[in-house]
Parts: structure tokens; C-alpha cells; sequence
């Protein structure tokens, strides 16, 4: 997969690479991999949640999960993401607020939805494109996966330009130029990433950085 892949989804698994698996569910029960840890997004109706070791959720549209243990979803509709041989820190969160709390190029905005528990770790973004937005092409240094959560608009590439609305997952290879374009909407999108250059190390936290020895 070398380009910019428009995902619709259905329920099962919607692309497979190798380390990373994206997976769609609809309304049926998706059983999640247990050796995986697996970040959710819920783009309609209510889902329920089973998370082996916390119990049974109730989560709605614009909200996220990660589970570290497998589980199941059931109902409603969404998008997972499985990353393989890693353990994340188990979490719901949203619904997703109307911008972002962070800035970003070309007057977007984003919220760091879920934070690497460590630096160099996965995080989970709301990136909020404001309406006559024409971004600059630009690239990452990882791929990048997610789901277009409200909002309409195009992502554009080299090879062509993918509309995007409500409920469109996609995937992002490493290096492939890319800019997001809207019109009279604003365009909401939840991104994952597998890395960041971002976190607490060691040596670098709130709780030791806050330690005074005398």
C-alpha cells in the first residue's frame, strides 16, 4: 500500500498490515485480538463494550476506547485499530468537543485524545479543519490511520483527490504527500499514529519534576 487507501466500512477486517490491522463493525459482535492493543472509534448510534478486565460500557458516537486485553464490541458502528505486541493503557474518552485545544498548520486545530504513555508510544488525535480550508501538502514521518467522524471535504494527493464524509476510515503510508480541503464544512477526523516524538520518560514527568528533595 503505497497511496492514500479510502476505507468504507464494513464489518470484519479492512486492511491487514501486518503489524497493524484495521477493522470495522457494524452493528454485529466483533470479537477483538487479545495479543493486540486496540484503539475504537464509535461513528454511529451506541455501542456496547465488554472489556475483559474492567467490565461492560456503554459508549456513543464520537467517543474512543482503548483496550490492552481484547474484549468485543456490539452494536452501533466504528473503526479499530489493532497494533500488535503492544500494551496500551486501557481508556474511554469523548465525545470529540467542536475544535481543537491545539493549533495546528493552516488554522486547523487538535486535541491529543489519547497521549503515549511513554515517549515514542501511539497516540490518538481530533484534527478539526475548518470550512475554505486548503491545506498544505505535507508528509509523516509514520503512517497514519483513522476516520472521518463529521463533516465533509477531500483528501488530496498526487494520485488524486478522495472525498471524505461521516464514517470514512483511511490509511495514510509513510511519506505519501497529502493535504486535507474543505468547502462550506468543516471536516472532523480522528488520526492515529504509531509513534510519536512526544511523552514522559524516566527522567521526565509531572510526578518527578514536581518532586522537591531539600
Amino acid at each position: 500500500m503505497n497511496a492514500f487507501t479510502r476505507l468504507e466500512i464494513h464489518h470484519g477486517l479492512l486492511l491487514d498490515l501486518v503489524s497493524v490491522q484495521i477493522w470495522g463493525w457494524v452493528e454485529n459482535t466483533l470479537s477483538l485480538p487479545v495479543d493486540a492493543t486496540c484503539y475504537g472509534m464509535v461513528t454511529a448510534g451506541q455501542t456496547q463494550l465488554r472489556d475483559p478486565g474492567a467490565g461492560s460500557y456503554e459508549v456513543g458516537y464520537g467517543m474512543f476506547f482503548v483496550l490492552p486485553d481484547g474484549g468485543w464490541v456490539e452494536g452501533g458502528c466504528g473503526l479499530i485499530i489493532a497494533l500488535a505486541g503492544y500494551r496500551g493503557l486501557r481508556q474511554i474518552g469523548g465525545p470529540l468537543e467542536a475544535t481543537g485545544r491545539l493549533r495546528y498548520i493552516d488554522g486547523c486545530s487538535d486535541t491529543l485524545l489519547v497521549c503515549p504513555p511513554r515517549w515514542g508510544e501511539p497516540c490518538l488525535n481530533h484534527l478539526h479543519i475548518p470550512p475554505h480550508t486548503d491545506q498544505t501538502p505535507h508528509t509523516h514521518p509514520s503512517v497514519r490511520i483513522g476516520v472521518i467522524m463529521g463533516g465533509t471535504g477531500e483528501c488530496r494527493t498526487p494520485g488524486g483527490a478522495y472525498p471524505l464524509q461521516p464514517g470514512i476510515g483511511w490509511y495514510i503510508p509513510t511519506g505519501c504527500q497529502h493535504s486535507f480541503f474543505t468547502q462550506d464544512e468543516s471536516l472532523d477526523v480522528v488520526a492515529w499514529h504509531p509513534d510519536s516524538d512526544f511523552g514522559p520518560r524516566d527522567d521526565d514527568h509531572p510526578m518527578i519534576n514536581r518532586t522537591v528533595i531539600e
